[in-house]
C-alpha cells in the first residue's frame, strides 16, 4: 500500500494496560479522510491514554500504530508533529508567556532549526487567535487566563501547528455552552475539508450531532467502534456510564440524558 493510499492514521491489535489493569484491548482502527470519530466512556477507561498511545507518545503493550505508511514510533517526531497535533486534557503553564507566543508555538514542526518564526507563521498564529476569539488578547500573559480562555487558546495553538490529523483530549474542557458548541463545529469544518479528528467527549450529545463514528471504551479491555446512529442506543449507553440513559428526540436528532434513579432525582417515596 502507498502512503497515499494507507488511511492517515490506523492501529492494529492494539493493548493499552496500566499496572494491574488491561484498559482496552486488541484495538483495531483506521481513521479516514475527513471524519469526526469521538471516544466515549467512564473516568478511567483510557480515553486519555489511547489518544497519548495514538499519538505515538507512549507505547502500546501490544500492537502497531501507523501514521499513513510509516510506523509512528519509528518515524522523526518533528515530522509525525508536521502530521498529526495533540491537545492534552490538562494543561500547566509555570512560566511566563504572551497569548500569541504560546499559539505561535504550533508553528515550531514547521520551522527549520536556528531558523526564526517567518511572517506567514506569526500570521497563521493571528488568524488562529481570531478564529478563538482571542485576537484582543494576544499581549496578555496566559498566567492570567480563565480556565476556558486558556483552553481556546491550546486550541489555538493546535490550529497554529495545521496537521491533517487532530487528537483532542476533552477539547470542551472549562468552555461554555457557546463555545463549546463552536469549538466542535470548527473541527466538524476541519473534518469536512480534509482533516481527521478524533476527540474523548464526556457529553454524548456533543458526540451525536458532531462525529460520524464513536469508539466506546468500557475499562476492562472491550470497545465498540461504529457510526454514530449506531451505536448510540439507551441499552449500549447505559452500560457504557453505569447509569440509566434515555433518548429523547430534539429536532432532527436523538439525544440522551442520565435520568437516574428517583432517589437521584429527589423524588424519595414518602415514608
Amino acid at each position: 500500500m502507498t502512503a497515499d493510499a494507507a488511511p492517515p492514521l490506523s492501529c492494529n491489535s492494539v493493548r493499552v494496560s496500566v499496572p494491574g489493569r488491561r484498559l482496552v484491548d486488541e484495538l483495531n482502527l483506521q481513521l479516514r479522510r475527513g471524519e469526526f470519530v469521538a471516544i466515549l466512556g467512564q473516568n478511567g477507561t483510557g480515553k486519555s491514554l489511547t489518544l497519548q498511545t495514538l499519538a505515538g507518545l507512549r507505547r502500546p503493550e501490544t500492537g502497531h500504530i501507523s501514521l499513513g505508511a510509516a510506523d509512528i514510533f519509528t518515524s522523526h517526531r518533528q515530522l509525525v508533529a508536521r502530521q498529526l497535533a495533540l491537545l492534552p486534557q490538562v494543561i500547566e503553564d509555570i512560566f511566563p508567556a504572551t497569548v500569541f507566543d504560546t499559539a505561535l508555538i504550533g508553528r515550531h514542526p514547521h520551522i527549520g532549526r536556528l531558523r526564526w518564526e517567518s511572517e506567514e507563521d506569526r500570521a497563521i498564529a493571528n488568524a488562529a487567535l481570531r478564529t478563538m476569539e482571542l485576537q484582543d488578547l494576544a499581549h496578555r500573559d496566559i498566567l492570567t487566563l480563565s480556565g476556558g480562555e486558556r483552553q481556546r487558546l491550546a486550541i489555538a495553538q493546535v490550529l497554529t501547528q495545521a496537521p491533517d490529523i487532530y487528537l483532542l483530549d476533552e477539547p470542551t474542557n472549562h468552555l461554555d455552552p457557546q463555545h463549546q458548541i463552536d469549538a466542535m463545529d470548527l473541527f466538524r469544518r476541519a473534518a469536512n475539508q480534509g482533516a481527521s479528528v478524533i476527540a474523548s467527549l464526556h457529553d454524548v450529545n456533543l458526540a451525536v450531532r458532531f462525529a460520524d463514528r464513536c469508539l466506546l471504551l468500557f475499562g476492562d479491555g472491550r470497545w465498540q467502534l461504529g457510526r454514530s446512529d449506531q451505536v448510540l442506543d439507551e441499552q449500549g449507553l447505559t452500560e457504557l456510564f453505569a447509569t440509566p440513559m434515555e433518548a429523547v428526540n430534539w429536532r432532527s436528532h436523538r439525544l440522551f440524558v442520565a435520568s437516574g434513579s428517583d432517589h437521584e432525582l429527589g423524588n424519595e417515596a414518602p415514608q
